[in-house]
């Protein structure tokens, strides 16, 4: 039920980022459906996809409100910044109420519930010859899916470091006058 109500809130926010008219309140729309996302895996009881999506989703923020912060500056000016505001609360509201509901549902702390935790649990160490049992499971076991977010990861930041970089480097001549 959390999940078909958190679905359509974000189908709901995706269609209020493609209406809406200014690119700031259509940037903080996309971002809310990348945050309903990371929720939407926690409630699916995927972790580690949800820690990829957060971070990923947080970094492209930062890019597109870099991006778009000084083109949309007359609609602030203007007043709209009440409704911009309330928007913004009511998403975060949301967003928290959906976090809540999803960390409520977890386990408690070392009942695995799946029969693959299980079979990590009694032969991760035997069967991988690791010390650390975490290493054994995210370097043995599941080492496709942690290349598969470590390049996500570093694409991400890749990305960043394209635009936030300074511009070109100087000409010698110009660096000499």
């Amino acid at each position: 039920m959390e999940l078909h109500i958190l679905l359509l809130f974000m189908i709901f926010a995706a269609i209020i980022a493609i209406e809406v008219k200014d690119l700031l309140s259509s940037v903080v729309a996309m971002g809310t459906v990348g945050f309903a996302l990371c929720v939407a895996f926690l409630i699916l009881k995927a972790p580690d996809l949800a820690i990829t999506q957060l971070v990923v989703e947080i970094l492209c923020l930062i890019i597109l409100i870099r991006a778009t912060i000084n083109k949309d500056l007359p609609l602030v000016i203007e007043g709209r910044w009440i409704f911009n505001t309330v928007s913004t609360l009511v998403f975060i509201a949301a967003f928290l109420f959906f976090g809540y509901q999803a960390l409520k549902e977890l386990p408690a702390f070392g009942e695995p519930l799946m029969h693959v935790v299980k079979k990590y649990l009694e032969e991760g160490t035997t069967s991988t010859g690791a010390v650390n049992l975490v290493t054994a499971v995210i370097l043995d076991f599941r080492a496709y899916d942690t290349l598969g977010e470590a390049t996500v990861l570093f694409a991400s930041v890749i990305g960043i470091m394209a635009v936030l970089r300074s511009p070109g480097r100087k000409k010698i001549e110009e660096k000499e006058k």
